[in-house]
């Protein structure tokens, strides 16, 4: 399965009202150097559709995808929606990752495994057919 597929996955795992780093996705997608992957895959659509891209934020906590979205605050907009506090601090619209964070557990690790484990399963073509 390619990583953008997993990018996906990982992003729909995150919960409403929480958010995660670049860098955490990556972790999680087994590839912890792959940070600027994962804003790619979420600017040019390629994790797949319904993924919450909004809730996907940097190391800091800085709102940094305003360009993948419609407007320059929908990501601000959205993820206040969910309860998030987006607050500007020098001159940028941040969250405050301690309250806000997405602490993914062990049991998120194992179930995420788990949905790439069905995915690429899902995505294996019958041997015969063709």
């Amino acid at each position: 399965m390619d990583i953008y597929k997993r990018i996906g996955i990982v992003c729909q795992q995150i919960p409403a009202g929480k958010v995660a780093t670049y860098g955490q996705i990556a972790l999680l997608c087994e590839k912890p150097q792959n940070s600027r992957q994962v804003g790619y895959a979420l600017k040019k659509g390629l994790a797949g559709e319904n993924v919450p891209a909004y809730r996907v934020v940097n190391s800091r906590g800085i709102l940094s995808g305003a360009a993948y979205f419609e407007t320059h605050d929908m990501q601000k907009l959205l993820l206040e929606e969910e309860g998030v506090a987006v607050n500007l601090r020098e001159g940028v619209w941040c969250v405050d990752l301690k309250r806000y964070g997405w602490q993914n557990t062990l049991e998120d690790v194992y179930r995420i495994q788990s949905l790439f484990e069905t995915a690429e399963k899902d995505d294996e073509v019958p041997a015969g057919r063709g």
